[in-house]
């Protein structure tokens, strides 16, 4: 999984605005929030920041 450090920095969940923390092994970005803990995949080095795609960790 490539993304820039710079773009992980802006990102954010779409669900509840807290960032976003890469998890290259398994290609997502995990919410940091505890309450809303969406998982979201990337796919082709992009992001798929849709909550309907996401699921719960």
């Amino acid at each position: 999984m490539k993304i820039d450090d710079w773009l992980l920095e802006i990102l954010a969940c779409p669900n509840c605005k807290s960032p976003l923390r890469a998890e290259p092994e398994v290609d997502e970005l995990s919410c940091t929030s505890a309450s809303c803990g969406l998982v979201y995949p990337v796919r082709d080095d992009i992001p798929v920041l849709l909550v309907d795609e996401a699921r719960k960790s």
